[in-house]
């Protein structure tokens, strides 16, 4: 027998493609069931309420779920919202959370998956993450990630910047052998005129600058996001997840600089 739909689960779908914020628009709805070759029998009803009937239809009466199947794959086009990118996440969002519920998921690239189902909404909530489907948009480093990938999925952000920000320190400590922490460990790695990493050939005053100037935003980094972030109690310091994407951008700046970052020669080292 086809796989169906439950009513249940048509609903869930067709609230979050019709979401009256974040959603299809009117006129999307019905070029998307005229393409997916859908009939539309209440066009006059409101966008989640239309498209559920249009659903409920088309899988009674050819009794599965494909053309339900590809209005989603139409709908989740990326490049359908190239002129509004910021529309398609939280679309995606929303619809994975119903998804879900029937081990189906979109893709940032748009391509409809198949899963294991959830049987919670905790567990629907985790997978539909809007900030890790923001920060793949964002192609965070995959280090930032994976120091904090518990408190991502519970969307944790204040101990999700504590843990991401080690990250960095972690990879000084590994790529130098050094044991140090916060400035100490920057300015053993980047300071001085033989610094264990350089970010550039250190052959101009110019290129100089700038690896003092990075070694400056590191140690800035630290003191403004882990020490306040660690010390602090989590009511007062308060990161939401605006905040959150921005420190991880910042913090991937940073892995690409020092994955790059060379290790000169030291004085009196053998060639």
């Amino acid at each position: 027998m086809a796989k169906m739909f439950t009513q249940m689960q048509l609903q869930a779908i067709a609230d979050a493609l019709g979401d009256t914020d974040e959603g299809l628009t009117g006129s999307e709805i019905g070029y998307l069931l005229r393409t997916a070759r859908m009939d539309d029998p209440d066009a006059g009803l409101a966008k989640r309420h239309r498209l559920y009937n249009a659903f409920a239809l088309a899988q009674n009466t050819k009794q599965d779920r494909r053309l339900i199947l590809a209005f989603i794959r139409f709908a989740m086009k990326p490049e359908q919202y190239a002129r509004d990118a910021r529309r398609f996440e939280p679309m995606r969002t929303n619809l994975n959370r119903a998804l879900a519920f029937v081990g189906l998921a979109v893709e940032p690239s748009g391509k409809l998956v198949s899963m294991e189902a959830v049987e919670t909404l905790g567990q629907a909530q985790r997978r539909a993450s809007a900030l890790r489907a923001d920060l793949e948009v964002r192609r965070v480093h995959h280090d930032v990630l994976r120091f904090c990938r518990e408190e991502l999925l519970q969307e944790n952000y204040f101990h999700a910047v504590l843990e991401a920000t080690k990250s960095v320190a972690d990879k000084l400590r590994s790529r130098t052998g050094l044991t140090d922490d916060g400035g100490v460990l920057v300015d053993r790695v980047f300071g001085g005129e033989h610094p264990l990493l350089a970010i550039n050939d250190l052959k101009s005053e110019s290129e100089k600058s700038e690896q003092k100037g990075f070694a400056n935003l590191v140690k800035g980094m630290f003191g403004m996001f882990r020490n306040p972030v660690a010390h602090a109690p989590k009511i007062s310091w308060a990161v939401n997840k605006d905040d959150a994407e921005e420190v991880f951008t910042l913090l991937s700046l940073v892995h690409r600089r020092v994955d790059a970052a060379k290790m000169p020669p030291r004085p009196g080292a053998e060639q």
